[in-house]
């Protein structure tokens, strides 16, 4: 059985904390919503058939919303709402 748990950011499976190395800085806080969202739609992008760019924004945002992390944050909503 493993103890690793999902970043609250991102998802990806983690030993401990809230957050992975890519989603944390250097002392354990959430990377800027402009870094990480762009990090996301390029790694949507990266798959294949990968949709095209607004299609990949789209889903990254609902993806965000999704997470604990994202939750409230107010580039979220405005672009949720846009």
């Amino acid at each position: 059985m493993s103890d690793k748990q999902p970043c609250q950011s991102c998802t990806m499976p983690i030993e401990s904390g809230p957050l992975c190395q890519y989603c944390g800085d250097e002392h354990g806080k959430l990377r800027p919503f402009g870094e990480l969202f762009e990090r996301m739609v390029q790694w949507t992008l990266s798959q294949p058939d990968a949709p095209e760019r607004a299609a990949a924004e789209r889903q990254t945002i609902a993806f965000m919303a999704e997470q604990p992390a994202w939750r409230g944050h107010p580039e979220i909503t405005r672009r949720m709402n846009a």
